[in-house]
């Protein structure tokens, strides 16, 4: 007798459709079948999110092919990793203290406990895990106020380079997400510049889209530290991060604080589609594939990512 087991390219869809709403279809699943799952977010041309869609309101295309939306789910109760990733350079000792309270509040609105999980992760000369994968808001409390920019003494150990934003990702979506089922996202607060990584932005981006990992970046960043030189590509560093796995940027400012991008964020969580099918192309060798989803009505902006590792 076969083994029944679900090969899925994003995550392990196992209970994840089976949960959608009466009026979704619901999921029967065959022995080995590859779903391609896709978390997706829906906005008009003003920037308001749109609920209510239903299957047949989006297009799916792999490599440029159409493909057939055979499983879908909206407003998912799905369970939900987070990875909180703190940059704690000393470009950004004036703003740790704002990040350990706006991230709190936020944590405590979005996660369920016994339901959902969080790790807390912080990077500087070094990556270091400040809390492992848990539901309890208090450990998670005790451990952001363990968050902080390195000590004099770290800085005169000091042998390497600087600031290892790509490491951490890396790390974060290798080490923890890639064994990780349904949501998963990654939360970045950071100015975005890298002086120290062992790996490149690329390497970075991949490891995130092979875990199936939505990286959600806020600049936050101390414009007086860098003075003229102003730290000018973070910006666009974790905009092509964000870009590239489906998740969403945004930018502290005096028009918008952290705790209201704390907000959209929970917002998009609670406001995504998820599409699976099944490509047409067998898979032959281990490769990323592009994907593309559109809305059938235009005017409609779809937030999701660009690409998958198809594994053999």
């Amino acid at each position: 007798m076969n083994r029944r087991r679900f090969v899925l390219s994003s995550v392990l869809l196992s209970d994840a459709f089976s949960i959608a709403r009466g009026q979704d279809e619901q999921a029967t699943f065959s022995a080995e079948v590859k779903v391609v799952n896709v978390l997706a977010t829906v906005r008009d041309k003003k920037g308001q999110l749109i609920p209510g869609l239903s299957k047949d309101d989006f297009l799916v295309a792999e490599n440029g092919r159409p493909q057939t939306v055979r499983y879908f789910a909206r407003e998912s109760d799905l369970p939900l990793t987070l990875g909180l990733l703190v940059d704690t350079s000393m470009s950004q000792r004036r703003v740790v203290e704002a990040e350990r309270g706006a991230s709190y509040r936020f944590l405590d609105r979005v996660v369920r406990e016994k339901k959902d999980q969080v790790f807390l992760m912080q990077f500087d000369l070094s990556v270091m895990m400040r809390q492992d994968l848990t539901s309890s808001l208090r450990k998670l409390n005790d451990a952001l106020a363990l968050v902080d920019t390195p000590t004099m003494n770290d800085l005169q150990a000091q042998t390497g380079g600087g600031t290892v934003l790509y490491d951490a990702v890396w790390k974060a979506s290798g080490d923890i997400m890639r064994s990780q089922k349904g949501r998963k996202a990654l939360i970045l607060l950071t100015d975005g510049v890298d002086t120290g990584s062992g790996t490149t932005l690329v390497d970075s981006i991949a490891a995130a889209q092979r875990a199936d990992t939505l990286i959600y970046s806020i600049l936050f960043s101390d414009e007086g530290y860098y003075g003229m030189l102003g730290g000018a590509d973070g910006k666009g560093v974790l905009m092509r991060m964000s870009r590239e796995t489906g998740g969403g940027f945004f930018e502290v400012s005096k028009k918008q604080d952290l705790d209201r991008i704390f907000e959209q964020i929970e917002q998009e969580l609670r406001s995504q589609y998820n599409i699976g099918y099944v490509s047409d192309t067998p898979v032959v060798i281990s490769e990323f594939r592009k994907i593309r989803v559109a809305t059938k009505e235009k005017g409609m902006v779809v937030q999701a990512r660009d690409r998958y590792w198809a594994q053999r």
